[in-house]
């Protein structure tokens, strides 16, 4: 894996969906600070909120998440 990094394609669906930040922390089941930081980059998310941001946005984990080299 060596350098390969987080993409994140989150705030491109969850903007798609009509979704703000707030509403998509609600229905993830956290803050709307950690919704901002996974979009920006700033941390990357558990495996455990990656799966629950894609069953929020009725997508795949892959969807929304991809490595870079």
């Amino acid at each position: 894996m060596g350098d390969a990094r987080l993409g994140s394609r989150l705030k491109e669906v969850r903007t798609e969906a009509g979704l703000t930040q707030a509403e998509l922390a609600e229905r993830a089941g956290v803050s709307r600070k950690t919704i901002n930081t996974v979009e920006n980059g700033v941390f990357v998310p558990s495996t455990l909120l990656a799966l629950g941001l894609a069953r929020a946005l009725d997508r795949t984990v892959e969807q929304l998440f991809f490595l870079t080299d």
